[in-house]
This record gives structure tokens, sequence and C-alpha cells, in this order.
């Protein structure tokens, strides 16, 4: 996958558990946790939004892209 979803480290960083902002955020954990793992296909601006305002940060501390390497390279 070429775009790395890094909730994980905000929330280490935040001191948060994946609990409470599940909570602050209104998305089921059962969500947050296919987010969190990277099988999303897609999230809302709303709720990067919320993610975003719950953590203190910026959609870039979120989301990271990472160039894919061509295969048999």
């Amino acid at each position: 996958m070429a775009i790395i979803i890094n909730v994980d480290v905000m929330l280490a960083k935040r001191k948060m558990s994946v609990t409470e902002l599940s909570e602050r955020v209104g998305i089921t954990m059962a969500n947050l946790s296919i987010l969190k793992n990277g099988k999303a296909k897609a999230i809302r601006f709303s709720t990067l939004e919320a993610i975003c305002k719950a953590l203190d940060c910026q959609p870039g501390d979120i989301l990271e892209y990472k160039m894919k390497e061509e295969e048999g390279e």
C-alpha cells in the first residue's frame, strides 16, 4: 500500500487509547481498527477532520505517501 496510516504513532505521542479516540471521534472500534491496520479503502474528510481535532494534529501527521517499488527490483 502506498498510503501509510500513522494513527498509532499519533496515539502514542498524545498518550491516548484507541478507545478514547473512538469515543471522541464517534467512530466504532471496528472501523478505527480497519483504518489503523491500513485495510481501509477510503476515509471521509469529516472523519479525518475529527481525528485531527481529537489528536491535535494535521492530516499529514496521520497520512503518509510512500512510492511503491516496481516488481522485480
